[in-house]
C-alpha cells in the first residue's frame, strides 16, 4: 500500500484563500488554537479556582499542547517538506506559520513551567501537599524508595550507551527519558540514555500527601549502573512526534489493516518537538538533536517538569475536599424518575438531556433495556470515541447475544482513539453485532442511535442523537446534549443515516456528492458531507433578507470552533446588512468580529462541547442542535447530523441553554478585533447556575461511577423511594 501526506494535501486544501477581490479579514487558525490553550492556563493561574483544579488546567493545557504539534504542528511541517507554499487563508506563508507557531507555542511552555513552579506547587506546599526531591526526604524514607527502586524499578530500567559500537536508540513518542553523560576513570566519555518505564507512577508517595518524581529517584540511584563511572550530568527530555495518519484513501483494500499498518509508522514519525531539561549542556543536546533528528527550530528547553499532563495522577492521589471544586455528581430529571418504562417516557414527548448536569445514565438505561425487551428486533449505533471500558459497548455486545440485529458503524480513524476502537471492533464481531467501518476518507462523526421495536403490529423507532460522544468519561466532564425522540420522521431519517455509512462505498459516495448519482433526501435533518454548508448558507442569507425587510434578524451560535472562510464571509455579509449575530465558541475562532458580531469564549470546570444553533427567522426561530462544528473537516471531510428541536419545551430549554452560557461574565473571554482576548471580571458562573438549578430540581443519584453501574435499576429504585417518602409524609 502506497502512502502519502494526507496532513499536507488537506492542510495545502484548506491554505487556499476565499476567492474574492480583497483578501478575506482572518485569524490564523493554528495561531487562535495555541490563544485557546492560553485561557486555559489562565484557569490555572486564577486564585479563585482551588488548587488541585488549578493544577488539573495545566494538565490540559499540557495535553492540548502534545496533541497540538503531533497534528498541527505535524500538518504544517509536511506542508514544508513537500514543498508547498500556498498562504493560509489568513496571509501566511508555511514557514511564516510555522515561525509563530514556535514563537506562541514556546511562550506558552514558558507560561506553563512559571505557573506550576512559582504558583501552585509552592501553595500546594503550604497545604503540606509536596512533590520533593530523593535528596529532600528523610533519611528512613530514602532507604524504603531505595528498597522500592530495587525491587520494582531496576529492574525495568535498561542503559543504553551511544558510542560507534551502540546505535543511537529509538525515542517512542511522548516518552520521558534521561540523557547521562558519564566519564569513565580514564577521562572517556560517552552518553548513556534511559527511558522511564510507564509502568511505574510518575509521582512516587513516600507519605499521605508527599511524592518523589520518578526521575528524581533515577538520578540518585545512577551508580546503581554505573559503580566504575562517574556521572557528569543527567537531564530529562521527550520527543513528541508527527502522529497524524497518512493513508492513501485511493489504495485501501482493508480499512483496518490500513490503519493498524499506519499506526506502527505513526510511532517512528519525525519529531515535531524536543523538549529537554534547561539545564542541558549544549554539547549533550548536540546529540540527543542529532540522534532524534529534531532541528534546531524544534527545540524547547524547559524549567522544572516536563510532560506536565502527569500531574493529573497526583490530583488523583489527593483527596482533599478543601483543595478541589464542590463534587458534583449528575442527577436525573424529574420528568425520568417514574416507574414507567423508558420508551413510554420518550412516546410521551421529546426529553432534552443537559451534560453533565443531567446524567449518562439515561442513555445507559435505554440501552440496557432495548437489549432485554423482547420487543426490540433491531438496534443501529454509531459509535466514534467511547470508554475502554464502555458500558455502552456492555448493552450492545448483550443485545446482540440476546438475538438483537444489532448494527455498529465505529470509526476506526478518530484521532489517538485507534487502538481502542480496533479492540471494541472485534468484541462487539465476536458477539454477533455486525460491525461497519465507516466510508474510507470520511469520518463518521454524527453521534445517533436507533432502536426498533415492535408495537400494536407495527415498528416503531426511537431515536437518540447527541452534540457528544458515546462516553461515560466525557458524560461527565463536557456539556453537551442529547434528545431523546420517538418522532417518527427523526427514527426513519436516523435509520436512513446509518445505511448510508454502512450501504454506500467510497465510489458510490463520491459520485452523489459529484452530483453523478441521486442523492438521500433528508426532510428534517441536514447531513455532512451532502448539504450541511449549504443549508447553513442558504439559513444565513434568509436572516439576510429579513435585516433587509426589516424584521427580526439574528444569529445565535454556540460551537468549539469556527474556520470554515466562505461561512465566515457569508456572517460577514448578513452582519453588514444588520443582522445581530452573537457566537460561543469555545476554541478555534478565525472570524474577525466587527460590528453586529460578538464572539465570546467559556473556560470553566466542565469543557463546553454542546453545539447550538439558532436563527430568528423573521419572528419564527428555529434551533438545531449538531454534531459538527464549523469547519473544512466538518462540511467535507465527516458525516454529521444537524438536526432541529421540533417539541416547543425542548426548543425553549436549548435556547435558555444558550442565552445563560452568553451571560456568563465570570469564565468569559470577549474577542477583540485585533485577535486578542479579553477577559470578563464579573461574578455569574454559566456553569455554576446549572449545577444550583440541577440540585434543586433534578433527582440525586449518588456517585457517577456508581450510578452508571446501576443505570439499568437506578431510576426505579429512586422513582420508589420518592414514592415511599410521599406516603410517609402524608401519613
Amino acid at each position: 500500500m502506497r502512502v502519502k501526506s494526507a496532513a499536507a494535501a488537506r492542510a495545502a486544501l484548506e491554505s487556499r484563500a476565499v476567492p474574492g477581490a480583497s483578501p478575506l479579514p482572518l485569524l490564523n487558525r493554528e495561531l487562535s488554537r495555541l490563544d485557546y490553550n492560553r485561557r486555559v492556563l489562565a484557569k490555572a493561574e486564577d486564585r479563585a479556582v482551588p488548587l488541585l483544579d488549578r493544577l488539573r488546567f495545566v494538565t490540559f493545557c499540557s495535553k492540548n499542547l502534545d496533541e497540538f504539534f503531533m497534528v498541527r504542528a505535524g500538518a504544517t511541517r509536511d506542508l514544508l517538506d513537500a514543498g508547498i507554499a500556498e498562504r493560509t487563508p489568513d496571509g501566511m506563508l508555511p514557514s511564516e506559520q510555522m515561525a509563530a507557531i514556535r514563537k506562541r507555542a514556546g511562550e506558552l511552555l514558558d507560561d506553563m513551567s512559571r505557573c506550576i513552579n512559582e504558583q501552585i506547587l509552592p501553595s500546594l506546599r503550604e497545604h503540606d501537599v509536596s512533590v520533593q526531591s530523593f535528596t529532600e526526604i528523610s533519611a528512613d524514607e530514602q532507604k524504603r524508595l531505595g528498597d522500592y527502586f530495587r525491587d520494582r524499578v531496576a529492574p525495568l530500567l535498561t542503559p543504553l550507551a551511544i558510542d560507534p559500537g551502540h546505535p543511537f536508540p529509538f525515542v517512542a513518542n511522548q516518552t520521558l527519558n534521561i540523557a547521562v553523560l558519564v566519564e569513565s576513570a580514564r577521562g572517556g566519555e560517552h552518553v548513556v540514555l534511559f527511558k522511564l518505564p510507564p509502568l511505574v507512577p510518575r509521582f512516587i508517595p513516600v507519605g499521605e500527601r508527599r511524592f518523589v518524581a520518578i526521575e528524581s529517584l533515577l538520578v540518585a540511584k545512577l551508580d546503581h549502573f554505573f559503580p566504575a563511572l562517574k556521572v557528569r550530568r543527567a537531564v530529562l527530555f521527550r520527543v513528541i512526534r508527527n502522529s497524524e495518519l497518512s493513508i492513501d484513501d485511493d489504495e485501501i483494500e482493508d480499512l483496518r489493516d490500513s490503519v493498524e499498518a499506519e499506526l506502527r509508522r505513526r510511532e517512528r514519525k519525525q519529531v515535531v518537538c524536543l523538549e529537554i531539561d534547561a539545564r542541558a549542556s549544549d554539547e549533550l543536546l548536540g546529540v540527543l538533536m542529532e540522534g532524534t533528528r529534531a532541528r534546531a527550530e524544534d527545540v524547547y528547553r524547559i524549567s522544572g517538569f516536563l510532560k506536565l499532563s502527569d500531574f493529573a495522577d497526583l490530583c488523583d492521589a489527593v483527596d482533599d475536599p478543601k483543595l478541589q471544586y464542590q463534587p458534583f455528581n449528575p442527577r436525573l430529571p424529574q420528568r425520568l424518575v417514574t416507574s414507567a418504562d423508558i420508551f413510554s417516557i420518550i412516546r410521551d414527548g421529546d426529553v432534552l438531556l443537559h451534560r453533565p448536569y443531567d446524567s449518562f445514565t439515561a442513555i445507559i438505561e435505554l440501552l440496557h433495556a432495548a437489549a432485554n425487551d423482547p420487543a426490540v428486533v433491531a438496534i443501529k449505533q454509531t459509535l466514534y470515541q467511547t470508554d475502554e471500558q464502555s458500558p455502552v459497548v456492555d448493552k450492545l455486545v448483550l443485545a446482540a447475544r440476546n438475538g438483537k440485529q444489532v448494527t455498529v458503524v465505529i470509526e476506526l480513524q478518530a484521532r489517538f482513539q485507534e487502538k481502542r476502537n480496533i479492540a471494541l471492533a472485534e468484541r462487539l464481531h465476536d458477539a454477533g453485532a455486525q460491525v461497519v467501518y465507516g466510508l474510507v476518507g470520511i469520518q463518521a462523526h454524527a453521534k445517533v442511535c436507533v432502536i426498533v421495536r415492535a408495537e400494536e403490529g407495527r415498528l416503531r423507532h426511537y431515536v437518540h442523537l447527541s452534540t457528544g460522544n458515546y462516553n461515560t468519561d466525557t458524560a461527565r466532564a463536557y456539556t453537551d446534549l442529547d434528545l431523546l425522540t420517538a418522532n417518527e420522521t427523526f427514527g426513519h431519517e436516523a435509520s436512513q443515516l446509518v445505511n448510508v455509512l454502512t450501504g454506500f462505498s467510497k465510489a458510490s459516495l463520491s459520485q452523489v456528492l459529484e452530483r453523478q448519482g441521486p442523492r438521500p433526501q433528508w426532510k428534517e435533518f441536514v447531513i455532512a458531507p451532502f448539504e450541511y454548508q449549504k443549508v447553513l448558507f442558504a439559513k444565513i442569507e434568509r436572516e439576510t433578507k429579513h435585516a433587509k425587510d426589516k424584521k427580526p434578524a439574528r444569529i445565535a451560535a454556540k460551537l468549539n470552533a469556527l474556520v470554515d472562510p466562505l461561512i465566515i464571509e457569508a456572517l460577514y455579509r448578513a452582519a453588514s446588512f444588520g443582522v445581530k449575530i452573537d457566537l460561543i465558541v469555545r476554541g478555534i475562532c478565525c472570524l474577525v468580529p466587527r460590528e453586529n458580531i460578538r464572539v465570546v469564549s467559556v473556560v470553566d470546570r466542565f469543557l463546553e462541547h454542546s453545539r447550538i444553533i439558532r436563527f430568528e427567522n423573521g419572528g419564527n426561530p428555529e434551533t438545531f442542535l449538531s454534531s459538527g462544528d464549523w469547519m473544512p473537516r466538518n462540511f467535507h471531510r465527516r458525516v454529521e447530523v444537524m438536526f432541529p428541536l421540533r417539541d416547543p419545551g425542548v426548543r425553549e430549554q436549548a435556547d435558555q441553554i444558550f442565552e445563560i452560557v452568553l451571560q456568563d461574565s465570570a469564565s468569559s473571554w470577549t474577542l477583540q478585533p485585533d485577535g486578542s482576548w479579553i477577559r470578563s471580571n464579573g461574578t455569574f458562573s454559566a456553569q455554576q447556575r446549572f449545577i444550583d438549578v440541577t440540585r434543586a430540581e433534578a433527582v440525586a443519584m449518588g456517585p457517577y461511577d456508581e450510578s452508571i453501574e446501576e443505570a439499568p435499576r437506578i431510576r426505579r429504585k429512586k422513582a420508589k423511594a420518592g414514592s415511599q417518602a410521599h406516603r410517609r409524609k402524608g401519613s
